[in-house]
């Protein structure tokens, strides 16, 4: 798909966004009133196909916020929802995206819930902002660029473990 194809993202606070991924190798969101992020993935990397950027692993993923490199720190994910946390530190506020229910995960800077995202991991994003919460330019930068690199949601725990025991039956 082309640029001139892709529909904005129309968020209730900051107007038009769009999120671009280029396959598994690179993400980009930008819009006119939030700084432009980039997340690139070292090619030489192995690809995980279950995660939209590839890779869950912090040392091959280069996060930017108006060109200037940011701390990324994705969990390697497991049995929990709180493993598939992701955490940025940006101009020394800490970013926190954390699934906490099946479809969305909750967005929260310096431990304060200021929104709720769900995206497939594609470039199909969408915010609700928590009502009374300052939120900045940034905020929706991060949740934009998180929402969509690794997805949101998860089953909780005892979801996933009747799924494995009903798949393990006859």
């Amino acid at each position: 798909m082309n640029d001139a194809d892709r529909t904005p993202i129309e968020d209730t606070r900051f107007g038009e966004i769009t999120v671009r991924q280029d396959g598994q190798d690179r993400l980009e969101v930008e819009g006119e009133g939030i700084p432009r992020v980039t997340l690139e993935r070292d090619p030489e990397s192995e690809v995980d196909p279950q995660t939209a950027i590839g890779t869950r692993d912090p040392a091959h993923l280069t996060m930017r916020i108006d060109g200037r490199e940011v701390e990324l720190k994705p969990a390697k994910g497991g049995l929990r929802r709180r493993s598939y946390r992701v955490d940025v530190e940006y101009e020394g506020v800490g970013y926190r995206l954390v699934p906490d229910s099946v479809p969305s995960s909750r967005l929260t800077r310096d431990g304060v819930h200021i929104g709720d995202f769900s995206s497939d991991g594609d470039e199909m994003v969408i915010a609700e902002w928590k009502e009374g919460a300052e939120i900045r330019p940034v905020d929706a930068s991060i949740g934009y660029a998180l929402s969509s690199a690794f997805g949101t949601g998860g089953q909780p725990m005892w979801m996933m473990i009747a799924d494995g025991v009903s798949s393990a039956l006859p």
